[in-house]
């Protein structure tokens, strides 16, 4: 059973740092292409960042770009997100998502397979 477990989330002031991590089991995450996406309250879904299987390339959205770094450990089969210099703005839910393949491009929700249940990050002060 395909299982994904999201944590590290939680209350943090603007400037600050936390790192997400994302525990997969019941699959061989090193397969796939991994991505993080969040929703804050009233919007839409949106793509945060992807990690590529082939490669280890990384691709993030320009909100985040210079502030957060995305990372696997394949042995522990597992991804992070490392997110610096927080803003009021990246205040949403976190999710992990599991792409249908090896290599993402873009953020197209309908790419990806299974999704975490998502953890709270809040950007207050």
């Amino acid at each position: 059973q395909v299982q994904l477990v999201e944590f590290g989330g939680g209350l943090v002031q603007p400037g600050g740092s936390l790192r997400l991590s994302c525990a997969a089991s019941g699959f061989t995450l090193g397969y796939y292409a991994m991505s993080w996406f969040r929703q804050a309250p009233g919007k839409e879904r949106e793509g945060v960042s992807c990690i590529n299987t082939r490669d280890g390339s990384t691709d993030y959205a320009d909100s985040v770009k210079g502030r957060f770094t995305i990372s696997r450990d394949n042995a522990k089969n597992t991804v992070y997100l490392q997110m610096n210099s927080l803003k009021p703005e990246d205040t949403a839910v976190y999710y992990c998502a599991v792409h249908r393949g090896s290599y993402c491009s873009g953020f197209d929700p309908y790419e990806y397979h299974y999704w975490g249940q998502g953890t709270q990050v809040t950007v207050s002060s």
